[in-house]
């Protein structure tokens, strides 16, 4: 088993589960059809191609910067009639970091790192508009699990914002993995991706299970060595 880490770093990030007619919201966090979409177009798949093998990937997201949730609109006309459509809202992420990590057999995961090094189509974050802002490859972690990944995988905040928790030493992350037989009452989301067929997209429930993971702040305050009795001299 290994794992691939993948980082979601971007201006604007979107990431819609339930986002409908001229309503298009976005989750807090990356849904798996967005980043199994991602890893999908870095292998230049087509969009009515089978991703069975995609989708049976455990999938989990570790949040390292929050971000702030921007609302946005969109106008438009019909192209022949000019008729004004009606006005469409758009909701985003802003300044938000994510490290995202797939786990499977390895054949698998490899060959999914040398598409993401090397994609046939560019990844995005979420909508083709939000593109990402630092190079999306964290690495390939054999014989690992997905767990372990989200906690060894260094802090990846912006410098501005580790600096500006300077006071903790270490910071916890929330993460959202895809829960096991295990696990009791976990959360549901419909984003375990089908199909992305257009004529005929398909999503069905995941079960969700929420942790946390507590990583070193590089940026943290080193207080000075400090001892008042020394210059008195002596032992």
């Amino acid at each position: 088993m290994s794992v691939l880490a993948l980082l979601l770093a971007g201006p604007l990030q979107s990431w819609g589960s339930a986002a409908r007619f001229a309503r298009r919201t976005t989750e807090n966090a990356p849904t798996k059809s967005g980043v199994i979409g991602l890893l999908a177009a870095a292998q230049g798949r087509d969009r009515a191609d089978d991703l069975s093998d995609l989708a049976a990937l455990r999938f989990g997201v570790r949040v390292d910067q929050r971000g702030t949730r921007l609302r946005d609109y969109q106008t438009a006309h019909h192209q022949v009639t000019e008729v004004s459509m009606p006005v469409s809202e758009r909701f985003y992420l802003a300044d938000a970091v994510f490290v995202a990590a797939v786990a499977g057999d390895d054949p698998l995961i490899g060959e999914l790192h040398r598409a993401v090094r090397k994609p046939v189509y560019l990844p995005y974050l979420g909508r083709r508009s939000c593109p990402p802002a630092r190079p999306v490859d964290l690495g390939e972690y054999g014989e690992s699990d997905l767990e372990e990944v989200l906690e060894r995988v260094p802090w990846q905040a912006a410098g501005w914002h580790q600096r500006r928790r300077r006071q903790e030493p270490v910071v916890t992350l929330e993460t959202f993995v895809d829960a096991t037989s295990g696990d009791t009452s976990p959360d549901s989301l419909r984003d375990a991706p089908l199909s992305f067929d257009p004529l005929h997209r398909r999503y069905a429930l995941r079960g969700v299970r929420t942790g946390r993971v507590q990583v070193n702040n590089p940026m943290a305050r080193q207080l000075p060595d400090h001892d008042p009795i020394s210059p008195l001299g002596g032992d």
